[in-house]
C-alpha cells in the first residue's frame, strides 16, 4: 500500500525558525499570496563575496603576477587593519576640547 504524502504542515522543517516583531507577520498569507513571508534582513555586511572575488582574481592572474597580486592584497589588508586600529584608538581617547578663553570687549 502506498504511503500518503505529508502535507506542508506535516513536512519536516529544514530551515531555521524566524520570528517577526509584533504585527509584522499578521497577514502574511494575504500579503504574499499564501507563501511564507521572506526571512528578515540580516544584520551586518557580508564580505565573503569580496574575498571570493579577490581569490579568483589572484588565481586567474598569470604565474609571475600571482605573487605580486598576493602581496598587493596583503598590503591592502594591512592598511585596512591600521586604519581600523587608528579609528578604535580615536574612539577610546576622544579629542580634547580646545581651551577657550573669554576675552571681555570694552
Amino acid at each position: 500500500m502506498e504511503q500518503p504524502k505529508p502535507t506542508f504542515d506535516e513536512a519536516p522543517h529544514s530551515g531555521p525558525e524566524f520570528t517577526y516583531p509584533d504585527g509584522e507577520a499578521e497577514d502574511w498569507s494575504a500579503r504574499y499570496g499564501g507563501a511564507p513571508p521572506p526571512p528578515p534582513p540580516r544584520a551586518g555586511l557580508d564580505f565573503s563575496a569580496v574575498f571570493v572575488l579577490l581569490d579568483m582574481l589572484r588565481r586567474a592572474a598569470p604565474g609571475e603576477l600571482q605573487d605580486r597580486f598576493g602581496a598587493l592584497i596583503r598590503e591592502t589588508l594591512l592598511t585596512l587593519r591600521s586604519l581600523i586600529d587608528w579609528y578604535l584608538e580615536r574612539l577610546e581617547n576622544p579629542p580634547r576640547q580646545p581651551r577657550v578663553e573669554d576675552i571681555p570687549i570694552d
